[in-house]
């Protein structure tokens, strides 16, 4: 593609020079490139734009008045982002519009909901990629991208979504967060389905109140042709107005039963071709609804629900969420629980199918919201048996003093150190001190780190693979 073609949908004359990428990012500039100022809460993009043209960009766009020496498209900063998204799209061929195209909204469960959807769609025959918060599948396997996002900036899912279409993929699933969907990181994709798990408070501080969450979340329904919406959530059902199918009570598919066992679930549903009985290698009852919402979102791609309920049980599962590591003697559980209410939903989940006593393995991170320590801790001591507190990220705070903190909160819900929770700063050592206590029919669970590949101190990243150091200290490997 040419700049002048690039820039020709804005009003822009532009010279007929090759563009070889965009980003948004100054440090990813190679000759061809055409760079994007974006204004940010840290770092304001336009004071790389020196940066940006010395390392070979082509074009820049921002919302400054500047002279950057290359063609410059001026915006209104309110439509910076958006342009980056119809820029990248167009760069890349518009990629979406060549794949069938899922997007997964909610405050829980999207990530799993995303590889269940993705594991039927592949398992049925449709050649199936992925992006979300765990890794992204562009046809080759799954691969572990650099830092947190849930959805990447709109230069990189874009490019993803290209190479799906280059590898003669046909169909995605896209986790869509609501930073995402409110920063126009997906503004130029274009989504056949939007599926909807449900929503409760979260990212207040950046969207203010839960009607602003809310409306961020319903762009990507508004934008789909078709939805997924979960009868059990009240947002969900503000936006019965769009054609949609139901999931959940009284939906269209709906759980009549559900079974859990030591391994997995065990439940029945409805359908709109009837009822089918299945299992899910997963824990925790909740993600038999996570299971339900990709039946359904499945059935809408035209996977029967009877082959869908076939395909179930030979689920993977998801790196790092409710992961089962081993089963005896004692079972072994990864998951990514990392606030109070999460680790609460973890632990509760284990209790009903755990015989001997629950152990959990959890600390906090440094440098975020440090006000979450001690319910951590109070949460751990009072749903599990024995707590072991250790390092979380730990960052540049002293890990004893996060430590401290875990402590308080278990010793306001009357734990006692050596008996209901012990310190362990390292977490390697403190994994290694719960497989040496744990006894037969214990499950211990290793909270906060899930699928993440790093582990950060002060003074060092260390590669991290929770699984696999449990599989290695228990032998497994």
């Amino acid at each position: 593609m040419t700049l002048r073609e690039l820039f020709a949908p804005f009003g822009l004359a532009a010279p007929d020079v090759e563009v070889r990428g965009v980003t948004h990012d100054s440090r990813r500039v190679e000759p061809g490139f055409v760079y994007v100022a974006l204004p940010g809460r840290r770092f304001d993009g336009h004071a790389f734009v020196a940066d940006a043209v010395a390392r070979g960009a082509v074009a820049v766009a921002g919302a400054r008045a500047l002279s950057p020496g290359v063609p410059y498209l001026r915006l209104p900063e309110t439509e910076l982002r958006p342009a980056l998204a119809r820029l990248a799209a167009e760069f890349h061929g518009r990629p979406s519009e060549k794949l069938w195209v899922a997007g997964v909204t909610g405050t829980d469960g999207k990530t799993t909901t995303t590889f269940l959807l993705h594991h039927l769609l592949a398992s049925s025959g449709r050649r199936t990629g992925m992006i979300g918060t765990v890794g992204y599948d562009a046809g080759a396997g799954l691969a572990f991208p650099e830092g947190h996002f849930t959805t990447p900036e709109a230069p990189e899912v874009q490019g993803l979504l290209a190479r799906m279409v280059e590898g003669g993929l046909t169909h995605a699933v896209l986790e869509a967060s609501s930073h995402a969907l409110a920063q126009h990181r997906l503004d130029a994709v274009d989504f056949d389905l939007a599926v909807w798990t449900h929503l409760s408070p979260e990212h207040l501080d950046f969207h203010g109140d839960m009607e602003g969450y809310f409306r961020a979340k319903a762009l990507l329904v508004e934008r789909a042709r078709l939805a997924v919406l979960n009868t059990a959530c009240p947002y969900a059902m503000r936006l019965v107005h769009r054609p949609h199918l139901s999931y959940g009570p009284g939906g269209e598919f709906e759980l009549l039963e559900v079974h859990e066992e030591a391994a997995g679930l065990a439940f029945a549903f409805a359908s709109p071709e009837g009822r089918f009985e299945t299992r899910l290698p997963m824990l925790g009852r909740y993600n038999a609804e996570n299971a339900l919402a990709a039946l359904a979102a499945a059935y809408t791609a035209g996977v029967s629900p009877e082959r869908a309920a076939a395909e179930l049980p030979r689920f993977a599962g998801v790196p790092g969420r409710m992961q089962i590591v081993r089963t005896e003697p004692f079972r072994v559980v990864v998951d990514f629980a990392h606030t109070p209410k999460g680790l609460a939903a973890t632990l509760s989940a284990l209790r009903p199918t755990t015989e001997g006593r629950l152990v959990v393995v959890v600390g906090s991170a440094g440098e975020r919201d440090p006000g979450k320590r001690a319910p951590l801790g109070r949460t751990a001591v009072e749903l599990a048996d024995l707590a072991v507190f250790t390092e979380e990220d730990s960052r540049s705070e002293p890990v004893e003093e996060i430590l401290a903190e875990l402590a308080r909160g278990a010793e306001e819900a009357s734990g006692r150190e050596g008996k209901d929770y012990l310190l362990e700063p390292d977490r390697g050592r403190a994994i290694a001190l719960a497989f040496e206590l744990a006894r037969p029919d214990d499950t211990v669970v290793l909270a906060g780190k899930g699928h993440e590949r790093t582990l950060e101190r002060e003074n060092e990243t260390l590669p991290w693979n929770e699984a696999a150091l449990a599989r290695k200290l228990l032998g497994l490997e």
